[in-house]
C-alpha cells in the first residue's frame, strides 16, 4: 500500500506543468513584494525612499523602530487594541454562536428572514450609519469609550461570523444533540457540552476574522475616540504626519510593528485557520 501511494505521489509530481510552477512563484512575489518593499523602508533614511523607493536599504536604520516606537506611543496603542480586539473576539463568539445556534438547531419560525437580513447588514458600508451612531453615542456616554467602540465592532462583525459559525453547526449530526438530550441534557450543556467541541474550527475562524478585522479598523475608532491615550495602534500612522510632509521611513517602522503581532498569531493558527475555511465555509448556509 506504501509503495502504490509513493508511485502515486511521484506521478502526480510528473505530471505537474511547469508553467504551474512559474504561476504559483509569480502570485508569491505578487503577494510579498509590497511587504518585502515595506520592509526595506522601514530600515532606509528619507533621502534613501526618494534615490531608491523600492531596493534594499544600503545601511540599516533600526533606530527608525526604536523613534515610531517612542513617537507614536505604540505600547499604549497596542494595549488599548489588545483591549479592543478581546473584547470583539468575546462578544461575537457569544453573539454570533448562540444565534447560529438557535437559526440551526431550534427550528425557529422566520430562519431564511433572519438569513436574508444577515447578508444585507452584513454587506452594508459602516458609514451609513456613522452619524446617527456618533450622535447616539454621544449622548449616552459611549463616545470616546473604548467599549463603545467594542458595541460597534459587534454589531459589524457578529453578521458574518453567525453564518460562518451556523454552516460549521449544519455538518454535525443531530444524532449527537439528541443523544444528549436523552441523557437528561438541557440546551444549554448541549450547546456547551456537544456542539461547541465539534464545531471549535467555526468558533477559531470566525474569532481570527474578527479580530483581525478589528485590529486593522480605522474609520470608526477615528470618529468615535478623540482622547491620544485611548487610541489603538491603526492610528498611530498620525504621529508622523508634520504639515505637508510625511516621514515614510517611520511610517513603514511603525507598520512593521502593527504587522507584527497579527502576523505572528496568523503564523501559530494558519493551518487551523485555512482548515477551517477551505473545508467548510459557507457550504452548509
Amino acid at each position: 500500500m506504501t509503495g502504490h501511494t509513493s508511485a502515486g505521489q511521484v506521478n502526480l509530481r510528473r505530471a505537474t506543468p511547469w508553467w504551474v510552477y512559474v504561476a504559483a512563484t509569480l502570485l508569491a512575489v505578487f503577494a510579498l513584494g509590497p511587504l518585502l518593499v515595506f520592509a526595506f523602508n522601514s530600515l532606509k533614511t528619507q533621502s534613501d525612499i526618494a534615490s531608491n523607493p523600492i531596493g534594499p536599504p544600503v545601511h540599516f536604520e533600526w533606530d527608525n523602530f526604536v523613534t515610531a516606537w517612542t513617537q507614536a506611543n505604540m505600547s499604549a496603542g497596542l494595549m488599548n487594541s489588545l483591549i479592543i480586539v478581546s473584547g470583539t473576539v468575546a462578544g461575537v463568539l457569544v453573539i454570533a454562536g448562540s444565534a447560529a445556534y438557535a437559526m440551526a438547531r431550534l427550528g425557529l419560525p422566520g430562519t431564511n428572514g433572519v438569513m436574508a437580513y444577515l447578508l444585507i447588514v452584513s454587506s452594508l458600508p459602516i458609514q451609513l450609519f456613522l452619524v446617527p451612531l456618533f450622535f447616539m453615542w454621544t449622548r449616552i456616554g459611549l463616545y470616546d469609550n473604548l467599549f463603545g467602540v467594542i458595541i460597534i465592532y459587534w454589531a459589524l462583525y457578529s453578521p458574518f461570523a453567525t453564518l460562518l459559525i451556523r454552516s460549521f453547526m449544519l455538518q454535525l449530526p443531530a444524532s449527537y444533540e439528541e443523544a444528549a438530550r436523552l441523557d437528561g441534557a438541557g440546551e444549554l450543556m448541549v450547546l456547551v457540552r456537544v456542539v461547541l467541541p465539534n464545531v471549535w474550527p467555526g468558533f477559531l475562524t470566525a474569532a481570527l476574522v474578527s479580530g483581525l478585522a478589528a485590529y486593522n479598523e480605522f474609520v470608526v475608532v477615528v470618529t468615535f475616540i478623540q482622547s491620544n491615550d485611548k487610541m489603538p495602534v491603526a492610528t498611530s500612522f498620525f504621529s508622523f504626519q508634520q504639515g505637508y510632509t510625511t516621514n515614510y521611513t517611520l511610517i513603514s517602522a511603525a507598520g512593521m510593528i502593527m504587522l507584527a503581532p497579527m502576523l505572528i498569531l496568523f503564523l501559530l493558527l494558519q493551518r487551523r485557520f485555512v482548515q477551517g475555511v477551505s473545508s467548510q465555509g459557507l457550504a452548509g448556509s
